[in-house]
């Protein structure tokens, strides 16, 4: 009991004003969801209730890779919530998958007493985490598209594929801003803004979603909140960390939360009922599903010492708000026992219940007749969805110089391609694809033509003219000493060196002779370098971040031999590359492209593509470890290589004529922004005008510019078109003595191509008495005409 008591204490410190408002939620259904749900809960026991707040893994109830039905009685006798990952640990062909997911809902169906089907839950950031389905982007390249209409898209076909298998629940999108790319899971983030964030998310959740959750998956937005940062920052985390999961919520309907691995003043997020009572269901108004991550219950009595045992840690995460224990339960197993020591009530117990049954209720789990998967053969990555990953991966590429060689002239005519990254899959996949899980949680290999990874050498070769001369050696490996560090604090052990051996297994030693001999040769060098698998993702620390092992000493030689090198970057994170930036003739950012990748970045390189992509993040120019926020502004003694926003393209564009009016009052509901953008150039191409706001006020407590518009203009040679933002005082909110508030005062808007590269301007004051926003924000977004 002394964890519980201590815990109470440092909440009733925290926030003594709020123990008369707890446990007040409620439920996100309709009059004949609650009739349904409290109809089977009338009939239900505590064995059974506790039951639908677990989730757990199908090898627990298979034998010799077969549904065991002893197991499943021994195991799961009273049904179960949840079945995790139960597609990224197996590797079944999706007809064997679906028919897998219809026999365990078959004995839930036919042999529990209450029925009640599994919800069958997957990762989803690059599309559906299981074998054969449509590989995507990884996030951080996703945001440098910023385009939410792309994102939508995808989610869309993942839902697709999920549902054609029987799954209804997905464990993304991830939200988390991410301000240094020294964090290992800064891959799977859509960068360092909100509001970009923000877009994205609400994108990615619609498009899961759908019209309507028997037929979408619902999509579960994590970490919550200010995961992989300092959070205890009041201002900064309401303003910032929370907007992409309260727009998420408010403007896509997110019924499920994920609570971080992470601490909120002292207390780990999963039993802080200061975060996820009195910010999430109160602040934010959320009414769905809490899912902890998974062990994190665990690890409040394993990791954080704050309960004395399992028991006690499912009591405080149990009272903190999280609905149900993932993936193998060893807390919530032990609720009834936390009921008989006071340590919870069964009216708590009920509620988390009957947010269980109700998502399943929403998912159509609990119709009569249940659909479980879709008859017939099932194609997971056909051509319409691959042509979706080209598209990503193309509009996620950002060009960050070209001094002219790009794209490819005609008069070359002998291509040197070399890097550990040229020809190899394992520098295209992002973690949490099937294919990032299978290596590295199962150290086991995987089917680079299930679906089809497409290399930087087979892309060429698709794309060249027969007339050219493409030569191919590796030059280096990834790295000369394992530089990719084992996390023993959570997840990392020996899989990572296991991991590296798959990674290079059938691989010949490079040969850094070959590689300046063909180099030589040459008209020109496309140096593939950067990350792959075992150096970037959960579990995973490099000891820096600039290019791994003797890549830069190789990219030096190349350099040396005095062709021009076009230097790709294959990576989770922005790579250092201050030594060498300025002797190379081009740097083309590809991140994790996903499965279209050797097309993609083929096609930008020959010209057949013009890139698009700005980037989501700052670029930095030193390995020094702080965050990095464009929003605070860039000192002259600490310039990034490459600032938020920037990004090349092969036309130029002319910014031209701002029209704003000079006031608005306070409480009209929008104002209008608007410029003409001209292409100048000689061919067609997509630039990303960014809208962005400063106050003018020298005492002002707002950033000193953040990001809030864009839109993405595709224009032929010549044309010219005028774009207008309609814009919202609600945007100008800020976080201000425990209450949102509008300020009137003098604003400055920006339009321009990068955070730095701004081309108009003017200012428009907000007039009337300072708004108080009594309900929070409700308009997170400008809206474009």
């Amino acid at each position: 009991m002394k964890s519980i008591k201590v815990f109470i204490l440092i909440f009733i410190c925290a926030q003594p004003l709020m123990l008369a408002q707890l446990n007040t939620y409620t439920n996100f259904s309709n009059p004949q969801i609650d009739a349904q749900v409290d109809a089977i809960m009338a009939d239900m026991t505590m064995d059974e209730k506790i039951a639908q707040l677990m989730g757990t893994r199908l090898r627990d109830i298979m034998t010799d890779g077969k549904l065991d039905l002893e197991k499943c009685k021994s195991h799961i006798p009273y049904g179960i919530g949840h079945f995790c990952q139960f597609s990224s640990g197996m590797e079944l062909e999706p007809e064997a998958l679906r028919d897998l997911v219809r026999e365990v809902q078959n004995y839930l169906i036919t042999g529990t007493r209450l029925k009640i089907p599994a919800i069958f839950h997957e990762e989803a950031i690059t599309g559906f985490a299981t074998l054969g389905a449509t590989t995507f982007p990884q996030q951080i390249g996703i945001g440098c598209s910023w385009n939410p209409d792309l994102v939508k898209n995808n989610t869309s076909s993942t839902a697709q594929n999920m549902r054609a298998v029987g799954a209804t629940f997905a464990l993304s999108p991830m939200l988390d801003l991410s301000r240094t790319a020294h964090w290992n899971r800064h891959q799977e983030s859509y960068g360092e803004d909100a509001y970009l964030t923000s877009r994205m998310g609400v994108a990615f959740v619609k498009g899961l979603q759908g019209n309507d959750l028997k037929t979408g998956v619902a999509a579960t937005v994590k970490h919550f909140a200010g995961y992989g940062t300092n959070n205890n920052d009041t201002k900064q985390l309401y303003e910032e960390y929370l907007m992409p999961h309260e727009a998420c919520i408010k403007v896509a309907g997110a019924k499920s939360v994920m609570p971080s691995y992470g601490v909120y003043r002292a207390l780990p997020v999963v039993a802080n009922p200061i975060m996820l009572d009195q910010m999430l269901r109160k602040e934010v108004g959320f009414d769905g599903l809490v899912v902890s991550d998974y062990g994190s219950i665990n690890m409040l009595h394993k990791k954080y010492k704050i309960a004395k045992d399992t028991l006690t840690a499912g009591a405080l995460a149990l009272n903190a708000g999280v609905d149900i224990e993932l993936s193998s339960p060893v807390a919530y197993p032990k609720l009834p026992q936390a009921i008989k020591e006071g340590l919870v009530t069964e009216e708590l117990i009920n509620t988390a219940v009957r947010r269980s049954l109700t998502m399943k209720a929403k998912l159509g789990l609990l119709d009569e007749s249940p659909v479980i998967g879709v008859d017939g053969a099932l194609d997971l990555d056909p051509p319409a969805f691959r042509k979706l990953a080209y598209d990503a991966a193309c509009q996620s590429i950002v060009l960050l110089k070209n001094d002219g060689i790009l794209p490819l002239k005609t008069e070359v005519k002998k291509i040197a391609l070399v890097g550990p990254n040229a020809a190899t899959v394992h520098g295209l996949l992002g973690d949490y694809t099937y294919q990032g899980m299978r290596a590295f949680w199962k150290q086991a290999t995987f089917d680079i033509n299930n679906p089809k990874l497409v290399t930087l050498k087979e892309g060429l070769e698709n794309r060249l003219a027969k007339d050219i001369e493409l030569k191919h050696e590796r030059g280096c490996d990834w790295s000369a000493a394992l530089e990719a560090q084992i996390d023993t604090k959570s997840f990392g052990d020996s899989r990572i060196e296991k991991l590296k051996l798959l990674t290079i297994s059938g691989l010949p030693q490079p040969n850094l002779h070959k590689a300046i001999e063909i180099a030589n040769e040459s008209d020109v060098i496309i140096a593939a370098m950067g990350e792959n698998l075992y150096l970037n993702g959960e579990g995973r620390w490099r000891k820096g971040i600039k290019l791994p092992g003797e890549q830069e000493a190789f990219v030096k030689k190349l350099i040396a031999t005095g062709k021009p090198v076009i230097l790709v970057l294959l990576s989770g994170r922005q790579q250092v590359i201050a030594d060498i930036e300025a002797q190379c003739a081009a740097i083309v950012q590809a991140w994790f492209p996903g499965e279209e990748a050797g097309n993609a970045i083929a096609d930008i390189l020959l010209g057949n593509v013009n890139p698009s992509g700005k980037l989501c993040v700052t670029y930095p120019r030193t390995e020094e470890k702080v965050e990095i926020n464009y929003q605070n502004g860039y000192t002259e003694a600490n310039q990034p290589q490459y600032p938020f926003g920037y990004g090349l393209s092969y036309t130029q564009y002319e910014y031209s004529d701002i029209k704003m009016k000079s006031q608005t009052k306070i409480t009209k509901e929008s104002f209008n922004i608007s410029c003409k953008i001209k292409n100048t150039g000689e061919r067609q191409g997509t630039e990303v005008v960014q809208l962005y706001v400063s106050p003018t006020n020298t005492n002002a407590t707002l950033k000193s510019i953040m990001l809030k518009g864009f839109q993405r203009v595709t224009l032929s040679a010549g044309e010219e078109k005028e774009i207008t933002f309609k814009v919202s005082p609600q945007q100008l909110a800020q976080y201000k003595n425990n209450q949102w508030l509008i300020e009137s005062d003098a604003y400055e808007f920006k339009i321009g191509a990068s955070s730095t590269d701004i081309r108009l301007r003017g200012t428009i004051n907000i007039t009337g008495d300072n708004l108080l926003l009594p309900n929070g924000r409700q308009i997170f977004f400008s809206k474009n005409e």
